[in-house]
């Protein structure tokens, strides 16, 4: 794996874990702030608006029934032996009316007569089961109470009934009076309440039995105690009469939330239940989103980041390898090709040779025209050059005015390029001052044996012959006196 690669994967494992790590700890923060604010504050206050609603909505019957039982006209209908049932159905019926009630009623405890707004419905009986709240009433010795039963007037209607003692003016019962609400109409009511809130909510009495659910077949039917996840808390819930609470636990794979409050009016429980993975719904949302968005973020960052540090590596290997005025390679670069080539010819004997050349007189360049000028005209020949190079032969600034060419073949195909490049640059013209520019080169092939110095330094030895012969000209070591064996061409 190269640096580039790993220094690619090392910020794109920085930056990603760096930016999960961020929306994480950001989105514990805001679950356990959301959390808080559910448990201290929105169930407190959903609790509080409910219990102040259901005074609103629920205390006037009471008032109402409050009202019946003290009123005087009712009380000496009463003590005057019930006469003239007009009286009273007229009576109920205005109650009736005038508040929208759905029944009102007064069962008498001396003639065990229930008196309804339509008549008399029935006599009462300890024998009937149906008549057992009264008799329960009587004995629990309150001024009223609240009972969820059918009403028989009104084909068994689920009814909530707000009952009042009559007492006479000594204080002894004269019988039960009082108002019904129809439940369904305070099943709506609680049904506003949870698509107000968003939330749960239903009334228990002190047992833990269902009173007023949204649904009304769980009400007296099912029991706190007796459903999966809330009766783990169910006692501690109804041993808070004194006020509110809050509990948690698990039911269906979800967390539940909830809070109680006593209604001591009607001695039950108003309980509010905020599923808590959906309060968290709209944050892990967010979490997702930013998540996602986020990380395309990161990987557009991170393909720039590569696509400039791919550039730079390449300008740097560029650099590494060539030289910087002319284009050509460099010394490092022809030592690596050098060895390769020489591995080649030891072991597959595939001949290779080099091509030494410089500029003939260029210091007399520099020294007239300026390095300016002489600068240009390095480029200009390296250009022409690598123009006559093969794609697989090698040119490399040796130094100074000096470049050498690693040529793949034997001598005479390296004097072959030498020729072609010292004609080029004589042919294109190049001045400085008023004569043509023109090359010398010295060839020499690679022997067994040789290493990188010995075969430049023939080359050298080749090169020097031609500048002693005159310049602008070619030599080969095969032509120099006591030169080696040429070896194959």
């Amino acid at each position: 794996m190269t640096i580039r690669t790993k220094l690619i994967l090392s910020l794109s494992a920085i930056l990603i874990f760096a930016f999960v790590a961020t929306n994480v700890v950001n989105y514990q923060v805001s679950k356990a702030s959301v959390r808080k604010n559910i448990i201290e504050n929105a169930l407190p206050l959903t609790s509080d608006n409910i219990y102040s609603e259901i005074q609103a909505d629920l205390m006037m019957p009471v008032f109402v029934s409050s009202l019946m039982a003290n009123d005087t006209f009712l009380k000496d209908w009463a003590l005057g032996g019930e006469q003239d049932v007009t009286k009273i159905t007229r009576y109920l019926k205005e109650i009736q009316d005038k508040y929208g009630f759905f029944s009102t009623f007064f069962v008498s405890d001396r003639t065990g007569n229930y008196y309804h707004f339509n008549g008399i419905l029935k006599k009462i009986s300890r024998e009937d089961a149906h008549d057992s709240w009264f008799y329960d009433f009587k004995q629990l010795g309150a001024e009223h109470d609240l009972v969820v039963d059918t009403d028989e007037a009104s084909e068994n209607t689920l009814t909530i009934f707000i009952n009042h003692r009559l007492n006479d003016y000594a204080g002894s019962l004269l019988g039960v009076t009082g108002v019904g609400l129809n439940l369904e109409r305070v099943a709506s009511l609680v049904d506003s309440y949870k698509e107000q809130y968003k939330r749960n909510i239903y009334l228990v009495d002190q047992d833990g039995l269902v009173k007023v659910h949204r649904d009304k077949g769980l009400v007296d039917r099912v029991n706190i105690h007796q459903e999966d996840g809330i009766d783990r808390v169910a006692g501690d819930i109804l041993s808070h009469p004194e006020g509110n609470g809050f509990f948690e636990y698990d039911r269906d794979g979800r967390h539940i939330l909830l809070t109680s409050r006593y209604i001591p009016e009607f001695g039950w429980y108003l309980l509010v239940e905020q599923d808590e993975n959906e309060a968290l719904a709209s944050i892990r949302g967010n979490f997702v989103r930013n998540l996602v968005f986020g990380l395309l973020v990161v990987l557009f960052i991170i393909g720039i980041n590569a696509l400039t540090i791919n550039r730079f590596q390449r300008r740097l290997e560029r650099l590494a390898a060539t030289d910087e005025l002319t284009g050509a390679a460099n010394r490092r670069v022809f030592e690596e090709r050098f060895d390769m080539a020489q591995y080649l010819a030891e072991r597959q004997g595939l001949p290779f040779s080099v091509v030494l050349f410089d500029l003939d007189d260029f210091k007399k360049i520099n020294d007239e025209l300026g390095h300016v000028a002489g600068d240009r005209i390095l480029r200009e020949v390296a250009a022409i050059a690598q123009d006559c190079i093969r794609k697989n032969d090698l040119l490399v600034r040796w130094g100074g005015d000096e470049f050498i060419i690693l040529t793949a073949g034997g001598i005479v195909q390296a004097e072959d390029v030498a020729e072609r490049v010292r004609g080029a640059v004589l042919k294109e013209g190049l001045l400085s001052g008023a004569e043509a520019v023109s090359i010398s080169c010295g060839v020499a092939q690679y022997g067994g044996g040789d290493t990188l110095d010995s075969l430049t330094s023939r080359a050298d030895d080749a090169l020097y012959q031609a500048k002693d012969g005159g310049r602008n000209r070619t030599v080969s070591e095969r032509k120099m006196p006591g030169a080696r064996g040429s070896g194959p061409a």
